[in-house]
């Protein structure tokens, strides 16, 4: 088996990220766990990267940026065409922090997605 690393999202509610992320992004469901306390966890892919999403469990120690009050971490979506895939993202319910600009070697604009994730939406400008 090889190694592999997947980022996993805590959401405030999981079936609106999958709904929101299928809008945004184009994600696909690999797995879906609905549970009967209305929690859901799934595997997504974008374009053949996975990560997986679930909703808050407090009493397991996983809590959601909204719940935190913000996250240190920032997901990065490289894409061909970022003013569409961002465009598309608001539209879905994203909220704008940076539009999308050529900064430095990057085009590249950032959002919050509606359960508080940070999303860098770009590509490097030598690609």
């Amino acid at each position: 088996m090889k190694t592999l690393l997947h980022s996993f999202l805590v959401v405030s509610d999981g079936a609106a990220a999958i709904r929101f992320y299928s809008n945004a992004y184009n994600a696909q469901v690999q797995e879906r766990y609905d549970q009967e306390n209305g929690r859901t966890m799934a595997k997504l892919s974008i374009d053949g990267n996975e990560f997986w999403l679930g909703s808050e469990e407090p009493e397991f120690g996983n809590f959601s940026p909204s719940a935190l009050k913000g996250s240190p971490v920032r997901m990065i979506l490289i894409v061909s065409d970022p003013d569409t895939i961002f465009a598309k993202a608001i539209n879905a319910g994203a909220t704008q922090i940076c539009p999308v600009t050529t900064e430095e070697s990057w085009k590249i604009g950032k959002l919050a997605d509606p359960f508080g994730h940070i999303w860098e939406i770009g590509h490097p400008l030598s690609d």
